[in-house]
């Protein structure tokens, strides 16, 4: 809360990043607009681009974060914590039986994620099974229709930071949908 804000996924304020005179700039490789972070880099800024696709990147991408930080031993600590993390929910959860899962990732327009994004990876170690791991594009349009017809069991809806209930009252409408039916609808 302290931390100035210098923009979104959507926009960087360019000139505030400049007052800040940083030493490195870290960057969302698809989450950050491409033409501001090329201009970044036309100004002489240090950009370091992060995607991680998996658990054992996001643990990587801390260990090296903290290497560029300095702090390598802290960082490696946090990332083995992490790891550690993972495999007891693995250990949990990795006997039962799964329960089809709708996670949305937005509501206008709706979208969801396949079986290449780690969000299904969360899915998938807290015993669910993301109806739609089969698509093509990693974060793919739907429409209602689609879900409908996957009937999941569960739906869960997580969007930029805020909670927005809303997006769960679109679904409270189809009472024949398992996921309603039983209230299983998660933010």
């Amino acid at each position: 809360k302290e931390l100035p804000i210098i923009g979104s996924l959507k926009r960087l304020d360019v000139e505030k990043i400049l007052s800040l005179s940083p030493d490195l700039i870290i960057a969302w490789v698809t989450g950050n607009p491409k033409e501001q972070t090329e201009r970044l880099e036309e100004l002489d800024l240090t950009l370091y681009y992060l995607e991680p696709r998996d658990f054992d990147g996001i643990a990587r991408s801390i260990e090296r974060l903290s290497v560029l930080a300095g702090s390598e031993s802290e960082g490696h600590r946090e990332a083995e914590r992490f790891r550690e993390g993972i495999e007891s929910l693995r250990s949990e959860y990795g006997d039962a039986d799964p329960v089809p899962v709708f996670y949305q990732v937005w509501d206008e327009p709706l979208m969801t994620v396949n079986g290449e994004h780690f969000i299904h990876e969360v899915v998938e170690l807290c015993g669910g099974k993301n109806v739609f791991a089969d698509l093509d594009r990693l974060v793919p349009r739907i429409d209602k229709e689609s879900v409908l017809a996957r009937d999941p069991e569960a739906i869960v809806a997580g969007g930029m930071g805020e909670e927005n209930r809303d997006w769960l009252t679109t679904w409270e409408a189809f009472e024949s949908l398992t996921a309603t039916s039983r209230g299983n609808l998660f933010f």
